[in-house]
């Protein structure tokens, strides 16, 4: 798969450029997530923090933090801009507010498989949203994978439309998560996902919205107990770099950052996919009850969200719009 084309040419002219030892200064960066040590997305953070040093005589290091223990994504989002902190594994939900473009990835239903997100993020799109991050203070390197979301709740299963009515439903800090929720008749209450378990537990809210290996990972399944199968959004996550630091770097070093990032996104996809069936199996196992929506009830649940991509178009831009239903079209050979 190619790398991103941005920074290609510099690139390829700093892994040409002279002895490698004389490129890189003793320097370790912090990498910061939100998830737990297992989680399959920090097979990204080890892949990392091995690479970086091997590629550079050791020099350049990378720490990683899982767990939230430097913040959730919005707080370390915010340190990366100011450069407090280095670098961060972030959901692109809660980027959104930064860079509001990247809203169009949280429509509901956007993409019907892996294959189509793998050739959007990893093509001349995923490289055009890339670029709208530098000016908010951010470099993305590459574009990491959480999955397909699905619905949890303690009250019922979800099997139709109407069994969304009523649920108060846990959803990440982000305008069209809200919107597209609050039409299908639930009660959206937006919350950061380090605070999700305990809000489960005290029942400040019914349910919650993620892929399996988080619902395994925090152990929603303690508190949850129906697992419906919607489906509803793929989760794309973005391994950034905050520009201060990144500016700070010499080429060789940025060529090495670039270059590990994609043998990490690499990692994660994989890590993903092959715990996928292994999560909801186990899920299954401690007890939760799984469901699948049949076809002319998740139509009719399609059918409610279409509205959102109108009202979400206004605050997205035609533009990124138009960039990522273009390339689907052509992806699915429409």
């Amino acid at each position: 798969m190619k790398t991103c084309s941005i920074l290609t040419l510099a690139i390829t002219a700093a892994l040409a450029a002279g002895p490698a030892d004389a490129q890189f200064q003793d320097r370790t960066l912090r990498l910061g997530a939100a998830t737990p040590k297992d989680h399959p997305m920090m097979q990204g953070v080890v892949t990392m923090t091995q690479c970086a040093p091997a590629k550079s005589g050791g020099r350049l290091k990378i720490q990683g933090f899982s767990d939230g223990v430097l913040g959730n994504d919005a707080q370390m989002v915010a340190a990366a801009r100011t450069g407090t902190l280095d670098m961060v594994n972030s959901s692109s939900s809660p980027l959104a507010s930064v860079v509001p473009a990247l809203g169009v990835f949280d429509l509901p239903f956007l993409f019907n498989n892996t294959k189509e997100a793998d050739a959007l993020f990893d093509g001349k799109v995923g490289d055009w949203f890339s670029a709208k991050m530098q000016p908010a203070g951010l470099v993305n390197l590459t574009w990491w994978e959480n999955g397909f979301r699905h619905t949890t709740n303690s009250k019922r299963p979800i099997t139709k439309l109407d069994d969304f009515s009523g649920v108060k439903l846990r959803v990440m800090q982000n305008k069209v998560y809200i919107d597209s929720f609050n039409a299908l008749g639930a009660n959206a209450v937006p919350m950061a996902f380090t605070e999700v378990y305990s809000a489960l537990e005290t029942k400040t809210v019914d349910g919650q919205e993620n892929p399996y290996a988080n619902i395994q990972n925090m152990k929603f399944y303690e508190v949850q107990k129906y697992l419906s199968l919607t489906k509803h959004s793929y989760s794309t996550n973005m391994l950034l770099v905050s520009k201060k630091v990144w500016d700070s770097l010499s080429p060789q070093e940025q060529a090495v950052l670039q270059e590990c990032a994609v043998q990490s996104r690499d990692a994660v996809r994989k890590a993903s996919r092959e715990k996928e069936d292994a999560s909801l199996a186990f899920l299954k196992a401690q007890g939760m009850v799984v469901n699948e929506i049949a076809g002319p009830e998740m139509a009719r649940i399609r059918e409610k969200t279409k509205p959102i991509y109108e009202n979400a178009s206004k605050s997205i831009g035609p533009e990124a719009m138009g960039q990522v239903l273009d390339e689907l079209k052509r992806i699915r050979g429409q």
